[in-house]
């Protein structure tokens, strides 16, 4: 039995091991982090800790888990490259809960996203009454359709006719289509009626008097263009606005004519909106009026569905409920015939509740969750896992939670460690710091200036590093002496949107308003629904920016086109010559500065372009200087480079916004797909900096942003406040509404337990009150 007090060989690889790490800025890192651990992973914005998390250790555990499915399953699952590293030993199966929005499709829901919806569904299916059918008749997203015909088939070699008819029974609403809403164009958003359609009558963006789009109109036949809309016979009011596609001849070639209504669905409606351009955006945004379905009330389900009923409660009132509510509702549920499909449904929703969602409801759409829900909603499937030992890692899990909540979110961290998993976690709270069993520092800065380990230890060790994170660990900010005086205010009157209670509020002007409560209070729905559509207010918030492989930072903010003028200028040559994307690219790899080598069902192979060196570039665009640097060299510059380089003119002045916003780092080229969710946000406010006297709206800006960070946010936010501009700030950070001018805190919990104002005021009245969760927390912060 000597064995047994031996150290068996297979409890030796007790430490993810990683070696010579050079993804993204990571200069050749070497680290070992204990299995079966919290590790926390901190650092300034930039530092590299994605990229060791994320693009490193979680995604070469995803690629070798996709190797072990057979090759006709591996062609359907997406293509991961093995990150750039000498070395992955240990690696136990990753399991990521980043931020990314969960999908904006129309159809998803917060019970359709994790499952819930589908078992209420087979719940309703067989304990509803009537009984309307399988679990799809209570399905929103399938149709009820019947046909019946004749089939011929052979039979002892004749042909014979069978009849066949076949029936569904879905629960999609026939009028919706299971969408919940109708839209309905506005006309007087599509022309004036006061002109005719010679005179510029048709206001649609690229709708101008003499282009093809309206001459169709003018020289179809169908309309007068010299009639005003207004005085149209009842004839051409249809073909003008709804006439189905018919051939008409103008200036003899043969062309589709069609109402303008149906025009513009096709050609602006039924696209993306967010990958329509600004000024298209915003038309469709006044142009589309959207409303809740007439025939199913905006439950997204036809009358059979909704007829079977559990009690007095059908499954649309299930899923309109708060998931606190429909927990107690489940529970008096006792019906052995189903009792273990009760056992887990109850399960999950206890998951929702435990994990702090417990004020939303099945119904919500997927698409209107902050990132911070999102990923709290992933975490829902893996909290009652059976599984163990294998890798979770979070990306910030404490984004959009209150103070009060990341308590919560700390004991669900660690529950998971304690079933024996190795949970990795990118995170800058110091509340979450405390809590862990081993740090990983990165640094010393951003970008190019980061991608080093600076510490690894306890954090006790941590504080006493001397690094960076270290150093700012014990920062506290406290509230200031003097606030500023309004200059006016927005009045918002009866808001009732999504949990408010016929909110009623003065939102002031010209200063700093931070407006804070528990997640689920109503935060978003006050300002996000009562604001934007106001003239002079400007939103930058966290949703993804659109762009591709081919998009960065120059590209995003507008630099590009003038870096390129200024080559073409200096070099007397045209502005296109210096774009990648058309007549600078180099011929092998059209721009991309990497060769994709597309292997069928195994990996996609990148290779750098040996012919430009990955720049991207023609040899003879590389050729062009500006000041002794050629176009690639400058797109390689980080912000604070390149505003060294171009000391004045536009070019600078955005690049000086960049590096007030906290974005120095960032190069010109770098991807726009590798930029986290606080650094698009950030970007976003960069370029929208440059109005003055507007209202800003900012959500919850400090994310992603490092303890060091968040003294540069709050003077950024000073002085947008100081050239004449109002701030309206939904944050959670203490140091935020310790330096606010004013505060608007919501509560006094979520969900219907919230939606209330619970003081408005001043920072210091909030701390000597102490009347609120947020009061009590903020005093505590300011040691008060």
């Amino acid at each position: 039995m000597a064995e047994d007090s031996e150290a068996h060989v297979a409890d030796a690889h007790d430490v993810i091991r990683v070696i010579g790490a050079r993804e993204n800025n990571l200069k050749n890192v070497d680290v070992e982090i204990p299995k079966r651990r919290l590790t926390v992973f901190t650092g300034v914005s930039g530092s590299g800790k994605s990229s060791l998390v994320f693009g490193t250790i979680a995604s070469e555990s995803q690629r070798l888990i996709n190797e072990t499915y057979p090759t006709f399953v591996q062609q359907f699952m997406a293509q991961l490259n093995r990150p750039d590293v000498d070395g992955l030993e240990n690696v136990s199966p990753a399991i990521i809960v980043d931020q990314e929005r969960m999908g904006s499709n129309a159809r998803s829901t917060v019970g359709t996203a994790t499952d819930a919806h589908a078992m209420l569904r087979m719940l309703f299916s067989r304990l509803g009454q009537p009984h309307v059918g399988s679990p799809q008749a209570f399905s929103f997203n399938i149709p009820s359709v019947s046909g019946a015909g004749a089939m011929t088939r052979e039979k002892n070699g004749k042909s014979v006719q069978e009849r066949r008819s076949f029936e569904i029974t879905g629960g999609m609403c026939p009028r919706c289509e299971g969408l919940g809403e109708v839209s309905d164009i506005d006309l007087d958003e599509l022309v004036d009626r006061d002109k005719s359609l010679a005179d510029g009558a048709i206001t649609i963006p690229g709708y101008s008097v003499d282009g093809w789009l309206v001459r169709i109109f003018t020289e179809s036949g169908f309309i007068d263009p010299h009639k005003p809309v207004k005085e149209f016979t009842e004839t051409e009011h249809h073909d003008f606005f709804y006439k189905e596609p018919v051939k008409v001849k103008v200036q003899n070639m043969s062309m589709t004519y069609e109402g303008i209504v149906p025009k513009i669905t096709k050609s602006m409606l039924q696209k993306d909106r967010e990958a329509l351009q600004p000024h298209i955006r915003a038309f469709v945004d006044r142009a589309v009026k959207f409303q809740p379905c007439p025939d199913c009330g905006g439950t997204r389900l036809n009358d059979g569905a909704r007829s079977s009923k559990i009690g007095d409660v059908n499954i649309a009132d299930a899923a309109a409920m708060q998931i606190t509510d429909l927990a107690a509702w489940l529970d008096t549920i006792d019906d052995p015939a189903v009792a273990p499909l009760l056992a887990t449904l109850r399960r999950t929703i206890a998951s929702f509740i435990d994990i702090g969602l417990g004020y939303l409801s099945l119904d919500r759409s997927a698409g209107t969750l902050s990132g911070g829900e999102s990923q709290r909603t992933k975490m829902i499937r893996h909290l009652g896992s059976a599984l163990t030992d294998v890798t979770y890692v979070f990306d910030e899990p404490t984004a959009g939670l209150h103070p009060h909540d990341i308590a919560r979110m700390n004991r669900l961290l660690t529950q998971l460690r304690d079933k024996g998993n190795t949970v990795l976690v990118v995170e800058h709270k110091p509340e979450v710091i405390e809590i862990a069993d081993h740090i990983v520092d990165l640094g010393p800065g951003a970008g190019r200036a980061g991608g080093e380990i600076q510490y690894v230890g306890d954090v006790a060790g941590l504080r006493a590093s001397g690094t960076v994170t270290g150093r700012h660990l014990d920062d506290r900010a406290r509230v200031k002496d003097t606030v500023r005086t309004p200059s006016g205010a927005i009045e918002i009157r009866g808001a009732t949107r999504h949990n408010l209670r016929g909110v009623d509020v003065d939102i002031p002007l010209g200063i700093l308003t931070v407006v804070t409560g528990v997640a689920g209070s109503g935060k978003s729905s006050l300002i996000h629904g009562s604001l934007p559509d106001r003239d002079g207010v400007v939103v930058v918030d966290q949703a993804p920016i659109k762009g591709n492989r081919r998009s960065s930072p120059a590209t995003y903010t507008g630099l590009m086109d003038a870096v390129r003028s200024a080559f073409a200028k200096a070099n007397g040559v045209k502005p296109g010559l210096f774009s990648a994307n058309s007549e600078g690219a180099c011929i092998a790899c059209r721009g991309l500065g990497v060769i994709i080598t597309t292997l069928g069902f195994t990996q996609t192979v990148e290779t750098l372009c040996e012919v430009c060196d990955g720049s991207g570039f023609s040899d003879t665009v590389l050729e062009f200087r500006l000041n002794g640097k050629n176009i690639a060299e400058v797109l390689a510059m980080s912000a604070a480079e390149a505003a060294d380089f171009f000391p004045t003119g536009t070019v600078h002045t955005t690049l000086a916004r960049m590096i007030d916003v906290g974005l120095g780092y960032i190069t010109l080229g770098q991807a726009l797909t590798t930029l986290s969710g606080g650094e698009r946000q950030r970007l976003k406010l960069a370029i929208s900096m440059a109005k003055k006297g507007v209202v800003y709206v900012l959500d919850e800006p400090t994310t992603g942003l490092h303890l060091a960070d968040v003294e540069a946010m709050l003077g950024l936010l000073d002085r947008l406040v100081d050239d004449g501009n109002s701030v309206i700030v939904i944050e959670h950070h203490q140091a935020v509404m310790a330096h606010a001018d004013w505060i608007i805190d919501l509560g006094p919990g979520a969900g219907h337990d919230g939606g209330r104002i619970v003081f408005e005021g001043t920072p210091a009245d909030l701390v000597a009150a102490r009347s609120t969760l947020t009061g009590e927390h903020l005093a505590a912060y300011v040691g008060a």
